[in-house]
Order: structure tokens, then sequence, then C-alpha cells
């Protein structure tokens, strides 16, 4: 088959899609990504046929430059931001990703569940398509908090009704977004259904184990794990040999929500009392050298091999973000998670309640708070046997070969395939 991949040019997403899309092509399909041109050097770094959009519109250097104003955002101000970038996407892909995909003669699409116009072009072009998680489902249930805040899990009465309360403000925000995919399927007469899922199959890179208890998904919903692989990776320089065999602590706050230098001066005090090695990673955001002097003389680089140093940490100090949160407990490495904005409060929380770390609300933090809560998680074991029991679910639960089964089935016989979502 030739099969379109279609996700946002950011790499959280990226390192979602791509390991999909590298399983294909070992499989014999052809592959074309469809996207920004921002998205052009990380795809054929993987290997893959790419085919820009939008390119007159949203010129590359574009998604950097919004990527990069939303890394000094945070709360609110960061999630409507996002709220009003992909709402702007939306038009400028849906004006010219039809004529291109014509071209292309697709015969299914692999679509982001944050993306409403990718479905928005599958329907028009009457291609199967199957949609990736690759954030926290945003499929909505009562009895589970919205994915923005960091409420605990409770089956209550009241919790359930909080929890409807803010639904219908994520509905509301959701519409903002939807508003020109749904003008679109207006325009040409496709249906305009509560949400965009694939009805045939929708993939979530997210261990059963780490979500709070499911009732309300689809029969082909898919609990697959994590899709990680380091072969569509940039090959990243590192100081292995400034590593000093003390107990290492991997510190990132992602690829977006990374300007906030003010947390890595807490994370940095907060560890130079402790007989631990820091190494923050700053994703890109900035050099080492535009910080101030930071307190323990922590190993500071623009970027990390994060997988290869995971494999050798102690403790992930993170933002909370998808890929680095199930990259840490890949290799059984639990957490202390400092969430900024959009799912990652969702994302805290499940960590905590899985009982694999801890988390701070970013407008609780402290350098004291901070240290008190890494001393803990180090000290206290439940925490790393939690996370190797997730690790232990992830190594079983398929990842990437049972994603490309399950997408091969659906794109073929064009029927649900019905799994077991829990």
């Amino acid at each position: 088959m030739h099969i379109g991949l279609y996700c946002p040019a950011e790499t959280g997403h990226l390192n979602t899609m791509l390991p999909i899309g590298e399983a294909l092509k070992q499989r014999r399909h052809q592959v074309t990504f469809i996207g920004v041109e921002d998205a052009q050097d990380k795809v054929e770094a993987a290997g893959l046929n790419f085919c820009a959009v939008g390119v007159e519109d949203f010129p590359k250097g574009s998604a950097e430059k919004m990527f990069a104003e939303l890394g000094e955002l945070e709360g609110i101000a960061a999630l409507l931001y996002t709220v009003n970038f992909f709402k702007k996407l939306t038009t400028i892909v849906l004006k010219d990703a039809i004529d291109v995909c014509n071209k292309l003669a697709l015969d299914g699409f692999v679509i982001d569940q944050s993306t409403v116009e990718g479905s928005a072009i599958a329907d028009y072009l009457q291609l199967p398509y199957v949609t990736v998680c690759s954030a926290l489902p945003f499929n909505q249930e009562a009895g589970v908090p919205p994915v923005f805040s960091t409420w605990e899990y409770r089956n209550t009465w009241w919790a359930k009704l909080r929890n409807q309360s803010i639904h219908l403000i994520g509905s509301l925000i959701g519409k903002s977004v939807q508003k020109p995919a749904r003008a679109f399927r207006k325009k040409h007469n496709l249906p305009n259904p509560e949400n965009f899922d694939s009805p045939l199959a929708i993939l979530c890179q997210e261990p059963a184990a780490l979500e709070f208890p499911r009732r309300e998904l689809a029969e082909h919903f898919h609990f697959t794990g994590p899709y990680h692989t380091t072969t569509s990776r940039k090959k990243i320089d590192f100081p292995w040999d400034k590593l000093t065999g003390q107990p290492l602590i991997y510190a990132s706050m992602g690829t977006l929500q990374n300007r906030l230098d003010n947390v890595f001066q807490m994370i940095a005090i907060a560890c130079k009392d402790l007989d631990v090695q820091l190494i923050i990673s700053l994703g890109g955001a900035l050099n080492p050298e535009d910080l101030p002097a930071l307190e323990g003389n922590p190993l500071v680089v623009r970027y990390a091999p994060q997988i290869e140093l995971l494999q050798k940490a102690t403790l992930t100090i993170t933002h909370a973000g998808m890929n680095t949160t199930l990259e840490s407990l890949t290799y059984g490495v639990p957490l202390v998670a400092i969430p900024v904005t959009n799912d990652q409060p969702g994302i805290a929380a499940r960590i905590k309640w899985s009982g694999a770390g801890e988390f701070i609300n970013l407008n609780q933090l402290s350098s004291q708070k901070l240290q008190t809560t890494i001393q803990q998680v180090l000290s206290t074991p439940s925490y790393r046997e939690n996370a190797q029991k997730l690790q232990t679910q992830i190594q079983s639960a398929g990842g990437t070969n049972k994603a490309v089964k399950i997408i091969e089935q659906a794109l073929t016989t064009k029927q649900p395939v019905i799994g077991n979502s829990r």
C-alpha cells in the first residue's frame, strides 16, 4: 500500500509517528509524510518520503518560530497559544492538501489525534485512516479527569460532576480548534461527527497501566505501548567521558516548554547537595553558555541522547511530556514531574497515580520542595518498583510491531479492528 502519515511538525509528535513510518516501510509499504516544511529534515532522516503542504503560507522556519514563542509561556497562556496555533495551521493545510494528496494516490492514512484536518482530508478523499494518540487520549469520560488538570482519579459522584463541568470547557476549546475543519466538511458535504477519531482503529502509545480506569473507550481502541527508536533521531555528540559514575539524574523540560530559565536554576539548586550527577538537556532552545552559571556544576547540553542516558539514569526530572515519560518508564526509571501546560498536568497525575513518581505544580515549585521530592523518590523503593512494573508491561504491550499490524488490517479490510482496550 501507499500510506500517508500526518502529524504536527513538533519533536514529540514526530518521535511517535516516524517509527511507525519506518516499520511500515520495512514491511514493503510505500510511506509518504505529508506536512509543513519544518518536518522535512527529520522525516527524510528517517528514510521516508516527504511531501510539503502550506509552503506559501507556512514556509520553513514558521513552526520553529512559533514553538520558540510557546516555549516562553506557561499555564493558560500556553494552552491558548497552542489552540490558536493549531487553528491557524488547520486553515493553511486544508488550503492545498487535497490537491497534493490526490496526486500521491494514497491507499490510506495514519493521522495524529491532535490534527482534525487530517481526518477531513481522508474523508474527502474517501480513504481509510487510523488515529494515533501521541499524547494522552482526548476521549472524554465522566470518570476521568480532564487531560489538562492534575486532579486525582476518584470514583465518586462529586469527582465525576467536577470532571464533566471541566470537560464542557475542554469541548469548547476543542470546537474552536475544529472550526476550520468543520467548515471544510460542511462546504464539501462531509459528515461532521462529534469527534474525528478513526472508525477503524485508534492506537495509543501509553501503556494501559499508566492510564486511569476507562469504561467508555471504543472497541477499536488499542493500548499498544510506545513507538520509540533511535534510528530516526539525529546522532548527538555527548561528552560521555564527563560522567562521574555517581547516580545519574536526567533533567529535561522537552522541546517546547524549555525556555523557563528559572526552572533549570531550581533543578540545579535542588540537586547540588545530593550525591548525584545532574545532566540537564535544554532541548535545543538555548545554548549552555546562554544560561548563567548553575549551582552544583551540572552537565548542561543543548541536546542530549535521551534514550541512551535514560538507560543509565536513576531518576528523571521532566515536564511530563509523553515521550520523555514513556522513554523513562521503558527503562524502569522513576520520575519527578514539573508539568507546564497542555496534557502535561494529566500525565503528571498519572505518574503519581501509578506510583512511578511524584509531581510539583509549576506555580508551587521551589528548590527546597523539589529537593525534598527528589530525595523522597530516590529513597523510597516503591517508586522504582512501580516504574519497573510499567517497564514490564511496556515490553509485552507490542509497541510498533503491534501498531503496524493493526494499521495494515484496518487499511486493508476497511473494517474496525476490535481489541481489548485495557
